[in-house]
């Protein structure tokens, strides 16, 4: 990934929201802060479309244009990306530089708006899970005014956003009344980064998403037939249980899936944010997996 360095601290209302992106407070305030929020402060996207209506808002895709990109005759390859902060909080912007990387590469890079658990909205998880599969389900259904490629979609997310990312693949009964079902939000491939995997009272969210928890609860909704997964997390996350990756790994894998565990030792929840080694890692490790099945040229 080529991007360049910081020129300055990051705020602290903008540190406070990276924080909250993992499921952590300013309590924490010792903790470094991200190197990505100011590289996130200093992009914009090349374009927005409203993807979805609910209710009085409308929902955005903030998209970055690979190179030489030409909507109208192109066929690209997508890479969605899916911010986090436990379903409460979080902006598109915080995996602005992510998008961008995957737009470098000659993908469509893509941060995704979605409505957050709000008890003044009257929104719940149900509704994050419903946007994001209403996301996938509108490229697909405008994949060639957008210049992509409907068989290559990548769907990316950290924590609660690698939840909404893998629940595009699983909980066929969670979807938006005015969607159009008989178009597959089953992404190609799924990129996830220390995701809320396991809902029970023993994982992340189940207080958040109360008596239905186990309906939205990855690990126990596995089944066969998944796309290419890739799982990013440390063995000692705090928020977000390492345990629930491994067994979601190992019964996805049993099911004839693949999947792939990537396990950094020791490290807090977002562990690759703190570390620009370590992110650059991860970055390098998800280009090959795409690379090797097929998303771009070898």
């Amino acid at each position: 990934m080529t991007t360049k360095k910081p020129k300055s601290s990051a705020a602290f209302g903008l540190t406070t929201c990276l924080l909250s992106f993992f499921g952590l407070s300013i309590s924490n305030a010792r903790m470094p802060a991200s190197f990505l929020v100011p590289l996130a402060a200093e992009l914009e996207p090349d374009k927005k479309v409203i993807y979805k209506k609910a209710g009085d808002r409308e929902l955005e895709l903030h998209l970055f244009h690979p190179r030489n990109f030409q909507p109208a005759t192109d066929r690209r390859p997508v890479f969605l990306i899916i911010h986090g902060g436990g379903w409460t909080g979080g902006k598109p912007r915080k995996f602005y530089p992510i998008a961008k990387n995957f737009a470098d590469l000659g993908m469509l890079g893509i941060s995704l708006q979605y409505r957050l658990l709000s008890t003044k909205e009257a929104t719940t998880v149900f509704d994050c899970v419903k946007d994001g599969r209403s996301a996938i389900r509108y490229l697909r259904a405008n994949a060639k005014t957008l210049g992509i490629d409907a068989d290559k979609i990548v769907v990316s997310g950290g924590s609660a956003g690698g939840h909404v990312a893998v629940a595009t693949a699983l909980f066929d009964q969670v979807n938006e009344s005015s969607d159009d079902i008989s178009i597959s939000c089953l992404p190609d491939a799924l990129v996830l980064l220390n995701p809320v995997i396991d809902t029970s009272e023993k994982g992340y969210g189940q207080e958040k998403i109360g008596d239905g928890w186990k309906e939205l609860s990855p690990i126990n909704q596995v089944k066969a037939n998944l796309p290419p997964t890739i799982i990013f997390h440390s063995t000692n996350d705090q928020v977000v249980p390492f345990d629930g990756a491994k067994k979601f790994t190992e019964r996805s894998q049993k099911l004839g899936n693949d999947c792939q565990l990537v396990t950094h030792e020791g490290g807090r929840h977002g562990y690759f944010i703190f570390d620009e080694k370590l992110y650059q890692t991860v970055i390098a490790k998800t280009e090959k997996f795409l690379k090797n099945k097929g998303f771009f040229a070898r």
